[in-house]
């Protein structure tokens, strides 16, 4: 009983919490690409090593993933004497200047609707009604509901 404990312990207090299951899928990853490496006498790709195990490759990639101990965004990658880069420092943006442009063009398409098609879009995708509590809210039918929200959103594709 106090091994288990003491395995439970070892295997549960870590700094991110992953799921036995992802876990065991990382550690047979480990073992086939270890028998891999010794079978091919080359590091094996990872579609291999998820053929080896049948599971999906994406699986696989993401049980790797999940045992890898996080690291600080202010760990030092490089350090030149003077300019150290951090891992901040490489984490990309992916704002550019055509994501403002579509957040814009969004924002302009939503204020040109009516005010009932703007109410019956916010209870429906940000408060996650259905349309019949959205037909109930109004005090209209759930198909007048259907249509106005078919209309609002054809009209915010054609301004997009």
């Amino acid at each position: 009983m106090i091994i288990g404990e003491i395995r439970r312990y070892l295997r549960d207090n870590n700094a991110i919490r992953i799921s036995r299951s992802m876990r065991d899928v990382a550690y047979r990853a480990m073992q086939a690409k270890e028998a891999l490496l010794a079978e091919l006498s080359r590091e094996p790709t990872v579609e291999e090593i998820a053929q080896r195990l049948d599971l999906p490759r994406e699986e696989v990639v993401l049980a790797l993933e999940a045992i890898v101990d996080p690291i600080s965004l202010y760990e030092p990658v490089y350090n030149d004497g003077g300019d150290t880069i951090f891992v901040m420092d490489q984490v990309g943006d992916s704002n550019d200047d055509r994501n403002w442009l579509d957040e814009i063009t969004l924002k302009d398409a939503i204020a040109a609707l009516s005010d009932r098609e703007k109410k019956i879009l916010n209870l429906r995708f940000i408060k996650g009604m259905t349309q019949v509590e959205v037909s109930g809210e109004i005090g209209i039918s759930q198909a007048q509901v259907s249509r106005l929200e078919k209309g609002a959103l054809d009209k915010i594709k054609k301004d997009l």
